[in-house]
């Protein structure tokens, strides 16, 4: 009888391991899911700043005014202006 008490002390305490090591594992696992969710976050977030930005530096307005205030850039006179045909069948 007390080799059945001690194998069956056995087998429960394997098997105590085995849930607080499963445990462990899902709270190790929970904790690099947030942080996976915390980074996407601040990707999204960095994501929509980007493509503000590059909003602004496509803007025709701000493109007309970094030509002409650090390029010295200017429309040309209609006068000043040619078109060139375009060739058919090229």
């Amino acid at each position: 009888m007390t080799r059945l008490n001690l194998l069956l002390l056995l087998v429960m305490i394997v098997c105590a391991l085995g849930v607080v090591t499963s445990q462990h594992k899902a709270r190790r696992a929970y904790i690099e899911l947030q942080k996976a969710q915390a980074e996407a976050h601040r990707l999204e977030v960095e994501w929509g700043q980007l493509q503000l930005e590059q909003g602004t530096w496509g803007m025709h307005s701000r493109i007309d005014k970094e030509a002409s205030s650090r390029l010295g850039m200017h429309v040309p006179d209609a006068a000043h202006v040619r078109v060139a045909p375009l060739k058919s069948g090229a």
